[in-house]
């Protein structure tokens, strides 16, 4: 049962990923590779200021900060300087690399001994034990568990929000139909370089509660990541039938969650630690090709029905 909420809680955590993947691979659909050295910056911000006394809730908010401004470099080098997407992405992650040594000042930063979020979510629910359906799960886990499916609820609803204000709307055009946005006087590159920015904020903030859940930073983290959150966004895509934005980013989340269960389950069936990220990636190419196939199959078995008719 232990094994169970841990996989929950990292997977809602990442749904924050999932949510900024969402933003810019939906939104805008621009692959952006900013994302693994964005989860890293998030954690090594959030790890070294914690370790400097500083508050977590302002250390996770500054890391945030970190992941936008990571989003916007990348954003204008796509629009201003014109460099192809995936290429603007891998230069920025690149630098990213060196710079989250430069911040931790080593590759690994421990926070088991520090104050985290994770330390508040776990004292709010006291040292004892709740039987869940018939299992005996200590409190804290599962203050924890509610503490950050709260985040990621709140944050869900904020997103979404957003996405239907003026702004939000005008985003969205742009990332549907640049030519249009133009012609009603909007620049549509501004609203790519703030989506970028959003994304990679929302990703940074998901590595900075990581880093605190797991107690620690490393800078290696982030490697795999922009499957991880694709995977997610992919799957969602596949379970939630309804295209419209708001359950499109339940879907984001669900299939973040989705996605991690998967993953422990094949570890607890005694696959090898060392093949996650091959089960990873085959996790992602069955998401990415079965939905095809079955829409195939579907559309073969509609023009079979007409045929006979």
């Amino acid at each position: 049962m232990s094994l169970l909420l841990g996989s929950l809680t990292i997977g809602i955590i990442l749904a924050l990923l999932a949510l900024g993947v969402f933003v810019t691979f939906k939104v805008f659909h621009f692959p952006d590779l900013t994302t693994e050295g964005s989860v890293t910056f998030g954690a090594a911000i959030a790890a070294i200021l914690i370790v400097n006394d500083v508050h977590p809730l302002v250390a996770t908010g500054i890391a945030f900060s970190g992941g936008f401004i990571a989003g916007m470099v990348t954003g204008v080098l796509h629009t201003r300087f014109k460099l192809n997407g995936l290429l603007s992405g891998i230069l920025v992650m690149t630098a990213l690399y060196s710079v989250n040594l430069h911040v931790m000042g080593k590759s690994n930063i421990p926070l088991l001994t520090d104050t985290t979020l994770i330390t508040y979510f776990e004292s709010w629910g006291g040292e004892g034990q709740v039987n869940v359906l018939g299992w005996l799960v200590p409190a804290s886990d599962l203050s924890v568990l509610a503490s950050v499916l709260a985040i990621v609820v709140l944050v869900s609803l904020a997103l979404h929000l957003f996405l239907k204000t003026n702004i939000g709307v005008s985003l969205r055009a742009a990332g549907n139909n640049k030519q249009m946005v133009r012609a009603l006087g909007i620049n549509p590159d501004t609203y790519m370089i703030f989506s970028i920015a959003l994304s990679n904020g929302l990703i940074a903030a998901a590595g900075a509660l990581l880093a605190q859940y797991q107690g620690f930073a490393d800078v290696q983290m982030g490697i795999g990541m922009i499957v991880w959150g694709l995977a997610s966004v992919i799957i969602g895509e596949v379970l939630i039938k309804n295209k419209s934005v708001g359950y499109l980013i339940v879907g984001a989340v669900m299939g973040s969650v989705i996605f991690r269960l998967l993953v422990a389950i094949t570890l607890r069936w005694g696959m090898n630690p060392n093949d996650l990220k091959l089960i990873t990636a085959v996790f992602v190419l069955i998401a990415l090709v079965v939905p095809g196939y079955l829409t195939q199959a579907k559309n073969k078995r509609k023009d079979k029905k007409t045929d006979y008719a």
